[in-house]
């Protein structure tokens, strides 16, 4: 295959990385894998560099920059894996990172019951690949960044009731080449960011301290989203300082059963927490089971386990626009794809790699792996993980207010905040940013001390309707943690406000004195 550029993306792979020489190294590491007689050989060669800023009360509190350099090479040989990495830019060390890869594989095939087998993938010969965004973070000035979140804290701060506000910016370039002994090389380039905007202050009548936080998600996007139109950060600032004195003011809810719509800026955790990590194939089959567990939707439920209601479509995708986990191309060298996980309430599908998909692919995906191999680093080992999962909207779904109208007696849940899950992603709570009272179908001012409980089917089941395309919204994380040594990802969950009935609904304050 050609050259694939990322849809709507003006940019090409930075000239920096494309100076680096990880051509050379490839072939030097691959040939030197290929001399042992190994099945599979590949080599990854990464550069990822990272900003980040923070700001309190309108002055810098301090800021950082990082940059990750390195390479891989990963080898099966007598049907094992066998991976080494190494960060000096020379032959002679991608010949040595290649020896021990193999020497790695010779001492694990004496332990390894099963062989390693890969599912195929076509080959994608010279192809590159950039994410879709006008204007590169790390290429804007920090002091035009830094002041920009100076400026609004400094705002906010101004504001009745505020006591001290923050801001951050977390900023991420990543380079990945990868070529492999079947004949594919990929480039790519992916930027995304995280901005976070926050307000704190107490009721000192009461005693009560809290905050409220920005419900801007983190993007696979540039430095427009800061500047443009985008997301209506103006307007969000605006309201900040109101809907914290309501929250302070408002009155603590009452524990009990109650329908919920809840927003995007909310349900993506949940989606997060209950489906994606449960439908990643490695924990359904036991193998990721040492950092947070395993999952109860086992393989034996696929096509048979109710997920929940009729109304719920969940897919996988690797390809949506702006997606924190949307790719070209993993880092098995597969291609980025979109594929069902829940289809009518019915589990129907899982994420998986090649190795899994030797196995399972022939029912799951026509044989070949649905591209969720990632590592965070050249110093990891690819493993796999989420792609952005997501629940779809219905073609003829009413907006929020029209489901909000719906409900007589609920609550209306906006903005994540912490959370809880067992380690078969079942039995869980969620709490939020700000939670309104429903009454009649109206809103009725704020509540406070609210989380909802359930188990990941009841949940589900219990939604009625999800909301038209007009309400869908990208949610997600950079931080999604898997593995030991443990890595971090960065993914995407879309969804629109949705209507669940009959959920129940903790008090925590009261929840913690128990």
């Amino acid at each position: 295959m050609g050259t694939r550029v990322g849809r709507m993306a003006p940019n090409e792979i930075d000239p920096t990385f494309l100076a680096l020489p990880y051509e050379r190294l490839g072939q030097v590491a691959l040939a030197r894998a290929q001399d042992f007689g190994v099945t599979h050989a590949d080599f990854r060669f990464e550069r990822n560099r990272y900003q980040h800023f923070s700001v309190r009360d309108g002055l810098l509190e301090g800021a950082q920059d990082a940059e990750d350099l390195g390479f891989a090479v990963r080898v099966i040989l007598d049907g094992a894996w066998g991976f080494a990495s190494g960060v000096a830019l020379t032959e002679s060390e991608a010949v040595t990172v290649a020896e021990t890869a193999v020497t790695v594989a010779k001492v694990a095939a004496k332990m390894t019951s099963r062989r390693v087998e890969l599912a195929p993938e076509p080959v994608h010969k010279n192809a590159t690949w950039v994410s879709s965004y006008d204007v590169n973070p790390l290429e804007v000035p920090l002091a035009e960044k830094t002041g920009l979140f100076a400026g609004w804290t400094s705002e906010l701060l101004a504001a009745e009731g505020v006591d001290h506000a923050t801001g951050s910016l977390q900023q991420v370039q990543e380079n990945k080449y990868y070529a492999d002994l079947g004949g594919s090389a990929t480039t790519q380039q992916r930027v995304r960011l995280e901005p976070a905007i926050e307000v704190h202050g107490a009721d000192r009548s009461t005693g009560a301290f809290d905050s409220m936080r920005t419900i801007a998600p983190p993007v696979g996007r540039g430095w427009e989203y800061l500047t443009g139109d985008l997301f209506d950060f103006a307007g969000e600032r605006a309201e900040l300082p109101d809907l914290l004195r309501e929250k302070l003011a408002a009155p603590s809810v009452h524990a009990g059963v109650y329908d919920l719509v809840i927003h995007p800026s909310n349900l993506w955790l949940t989606i997060h927490e209950s489906i994606g990590h449960a439908t990643e194939l490695d924990r359904a089959l036991g193998y990721e089971a040492n950092y947070a567990g395993t999952s109860f939707a086992t393989y034996d439920n696929l096509g048979v386990l109710r997920y929940g209601s009729p109304v719920m479509h969940v897919t996988g995708d690797r390809t949506v626009e702006h997606g924190l986990s949307t790719v070209g191309f993993d880092d098995e060298g597969v291609e980025g794809q979109s594929w069902d996980i829940i289809r009518e309430g019915v589990l129907v599908g899982y994420q998986l790699d090649r190795e899994m998909a030797h196995t399972y692919g022939a029912e799951l995906n026509g044989g070949r792996s649905n591209g969720c191999s990632y590592a965070d680093s050249s110093g990891h080992m690819p493993i796999q993980r989420m792609a952005n999962v997501s629940l779809q909207p219905a073609d003829d779904g009413p907006d929020t207010d029209g489901l909000i109208s719906q409900v007589e007696r609920g609550i209306f849940v906006v903005g994540d905040k912490s959370w809880s899950i067992d380690m078969q992603r079942y039995n869980f709570q969620f709490t939020g940013q700000r939670f309104y009272r429903i009454e009649d179908g109206q809103l009725r001012g704020q509540l406070r001390d609210v989380a909802y409980q359930a188990t990941t089917t009841d949940f589900w089941g219990s939604m009625e309707a999800v909301g038209g395309p007009s309400t869908y919204e990208l949610g997600g994380a950079f931080n999604c943690g898997k593995a030991q040594p443990g890595q971090v990802a960065a993914v995407s969950h879309g969804c629109p406000s949705a209507l669940f009935r009959d959920i129940r609904i903790l008090n925590t304050t009261e929840e913690a004195t128990v």
